[in-house]
């Protein structure tokens, strides 16, 4: 009866997400009542969940990631304005999630050594280099932007809002919905996007897939992997233009 369920949700055109939580409900209610011996055994173990294909992250081209800087450096508000560049540069230029991005302190950045000690999921500290153009906005906004949003507490993060405080997650993603907007770019984009652009581009540029894997931060190189979909778009690309019999 189970496994003929399962085969009637398969062929009822629903979504693969939405069948495995109808069948793993079903699986974890027989499992508890074995547990409670109600049941001799679980007569749901041996049902298969379908398999689920990773969606493939969205990334911006090179350019759009450009434009969306730069149309950050030139808003209006000078301050406004060195705090979202110095913050995208920094979210494309190390790869990091939000809530990296957001906790990191004064004592996290070595503009000299072009480098930031992240703290990650599971309270993993990584290192990650922060390129040149970063180093550069982080320094403009720490000169004149970040003394114009301290407040009478002086907080130890690094980027902050107008009361003084630590940026909030919102307060980022309305920072970056402007950006977007001066920048023209119509498609949606996410703090992740960043991310995600970060992690393609360096496969693009020829990175090696360890080394990627360390700077996102990724406790299985099998997650990285999702990230080489759009390198073969390239390699395709790169084989036509360069091979005799491309």
């Amino acid at each position: 009866m189970l496994h003929g369920y399962a085969q009637r949700l398969g062929s009822a055109g629903l979504a693969t997400t939405t069948v495995a939580r109808k069948l793993v409900s079903i699986r974890l209610f027989y499992r508890f009542l074995a547990s409670e011996q109600r049941l001799a055994a679980n007569p749901a173990d041996d049902i298969d969940l379908p398999k689920q294909r990773r969606k493939l992250p969205g990334v911006l081209t090179q350019d759009e990631v450009t434009k969306l800087i730069e149309a950050a450096g030139k808003a209006p508000d000078r301050f406004w304005a060195l705090r979202s560049r110095a913050m995208l540069e920094v979210m494309y230029g190390s790869g990091l999630r939000v809530s990296e991005l957001l906790s990191l302190g004064m004592g996290n950045v070595s503009l000299a050594d072009g480098f930031l000690r992240v703290m990650g999921k599971r309270s993993k500290e990584r290192v990650v280099p922060l390129g040149q153009p970063a180093v550069d906005a982080v320094r403009d906004y720490l000169s004149a932007a970040r003394p114009h949003y301290v407040g009478k507490e002086p907080s130890p993060f690094l980027f902050l809002n107008h009361h003084g405080n630590r940026l909030s997650r919102m307060g980022l993603l309305k920072i970056l919905r402007a950006c977007v907007g001066l920048a023209g770019i119509s498609r949606r984009v996410t703090p992740h996007t960043l991310r995600h652009s970060f992690a393609t581009h360096l496969l693009e540029g020829g990175a090696d897939l360890r080394a990627v894997q360390e700077m996102l931060g990724h406790s299985s190189i099998a997650t990285t992997q999702i990230y080489t979909h759009v390198d073969r778009e390239y390699l395709r690309e790169t084989h036509r233009t360069f091979h005799p019999r491309g």
